[in-house]
């Protein structure tokens, strides 16, 4: 097992801006979309975060964590009903999950935009900037608003704390406080609809105030385990209790015992219940320059070759999510959705981090995969969305998941792997980390560097020696840490 050196900032390559006809100066092609235009340089609000918003992010950040959950929806609720319900003002599409909810959230959301609806986002965590996590009509909230909403409510989170701890109770945390924040932000927009995703869980999550109409599953596996179980069963239950009474479930493929759960919270509600596979399914799905073509027999509709610009076969399924979600939404699932407004709506759609190309010379692609189940998705799409001979994959993972489970799922695809760390406390040791992978694949096959731009520089050098066509970079093992890497790579192009 190899040490590399610590790097500072490189001077790396991002996107060329003079590149044409989606191939880079270095002859790399870059994914375009089907209209031909050269996907986006930027798809989140870099350098949009001036002093008044870090002063609401560190106020929030001040607060207990999100990774700390208190298992109540009372103080959320005493906190909204302060405010005066601002979550009762606009109907809810409401999703959780463990994998794909934040891609099939912003799907969902671009879906019903198409429509002609003003649409709030609420999905976590964020890659950049926190002002991602809430989303107005497609862009992250402006940073006034922000501000202007976060001053607006913290005379009502300072009354919701003080009655809180005179009853001996925690504070609001960072996400209680975050989701009456976001759910202000959306009834002062205001918007026709909100598309909510879970922080964690389901049943005791603080989003779960709101009164949603459609109550969206994507696939559950285990993941926080602490928190909300050992078996996906128990998971399952958890995360269930976000179906409301009278209202549509939609869910991806689910294992028996997860889908099981879902069967029965649906009958207590009387609620209708569509499910991937049975009540809706993917029927084809086709790799396209810059994502895939689609096709999708609906809840109520069949809607053939849609451009869909993610990659990976799990991106089809969660796009099938979606489309049922909008449907049953939308009349209810009696009513096939306007095929060109539809594709209007997939075709906009964006999930920043997931098999994200950011920069070329060799390839360098982001994927916000960090648990086994995700890892395995992702090492399905990976050979066939950037096909390469030679894959050295920077990875870092948190002290909480299954870093074996998630190496074993990606050992196939890789050829490297250059271990680090993600920045933040809950990071697994790079060293300790690096042992796990060394037990999986061998050490000849692992070079360990703490630092993350080092390691990405490591790496762009290792796949540039690589004697193998298409040497590529892969990133992934945690969302905080390709958020970093995509910073690292949008300030080479500033500082060029």
């Amino acid at each position: 097992m190899s040490d590399g050196n610590e790097h500072g900032y490189d001077d790396g390559h991002g996107y060329d801006d003079d590149a044409t006809d989606g191939i880079g100066a270095d002859g790399v092609r870059i994914p375009v979309g089907p209209a031909g235009d050269a996907a986006p340089r930027e798809e989140l609000p870099y350098g949009g975060d001036d002093d008044e918003v870090r002063r609401v992010e560190a106020a929030l950040y001040a607060r207990i964590g999100e990774q700390a959950p208190e298992r109540r929806l009372t103080a959320t609720r005493r906190a909204v009903e302060l405010l005066g319900d601002p979550h009762l003002a606009y109907p809810v599409i409401h999703i959780t999950g463990t994998n794909g909810k934040t891609s099939t959230a912003r799907m969902t959301e671009s879906i019903v935009r198409a429509h002609g609806l003003r649409t709030g986002l609420m999905t976590s965590p964020h890659l950049v900037s926190i002002r991602e996590r809430i989303v107005i009509d497609g862009e992250p909230i402006a940073a006034d608003k922000f501000v202007e909403n976060w001053d607006d409510i913290t005379p009502i989170l300072d009354m919701t704390d003080a009655e809180l701890t005179a009853k001996g109770e925690q504070p609001l945390t960072f996400f209680e406080a975050l989701t009456v924040l976001a759910l202000a932000c959306f009834a002062e927009a205001p918007v026709d609809v909100a598309v909510i995703e879970v922080g964690m869980g389901g049943e005791w999550d603080s989003t779960n105030v709101v009164q949603s109409q459609v109550a969206v599953f994507t696939p559950i596996a285990v993941d926080h385990a602490k928190q909300l179980g050992n078996t996906v069963a128990e998971i399952a239950r958890t995360k269930s209790g976000i179906v409301k009474p009278s209202s549509a479930v939609v869910s991806s493929t689910q294992t028996p015992e997860a889908l099981a759960e879902l069967e029965r919270a649906a009958e207590l509600t009387e609620s209708t219940l569509a499910v991937e596979g049975t009540g809706f399914r993917v029927t084809s799905d086709t790799p396209a320059v810059g994502g895939q073509l689609v096709s999708v027999q609906g809840v109520a509709g069949t809607y053939d070759d849609l451009f869909v610009p993610l990659f990976g076969a799990h991106q089809a399924h969660n796009a099938a999510v979606a489309i049922a979600a909008v449907e049953s939404f939308l009349g209810r699932g009696s009513q096939a959705l306007d095929e060109d407004v539809l594709s209007e709506g997939l075709a906009g759609a964006t999930s920043p981090g997931r098999l994200q190309p950011i920069a070329t010379g060799p390839t360098v692609v982001v994927d916000a995969a960090h648990n086994p189940h995700g890892a395995a998705a992702l090492a399905e799409a990976l050979p066939v969305a950037f096909p390469s001979g030679h894959v050295v994959a920077v990875v870092g993972i948190l002290g909480d998941k299954d870093a074996r489970g998630f190496v074993r799922a990606l050992k196939d695809v890789v050829a490297t792997f250059v271990v680090t760390q993600p920045p933040g406390d809950r990071a697994l040791d790079a060293d300790a980390f690096a042992r796990v992978v060394v037990d999986e694949v061998g050490d000849e096959r692992v070079v360990v560097e703490p630092g993350l731009a080092g390691a990405l520089q490591e790496a762009r050098d290792l796949a540039d020696d690589a004697d193998a066509e298409d040497a590529m970079v892969l990133v992934a093992g945690s969302i905080v840490m390709v958020g970093a890497v995509m910073d690292l790579v949008h300030a080479e192009g500033e500082s060029k």
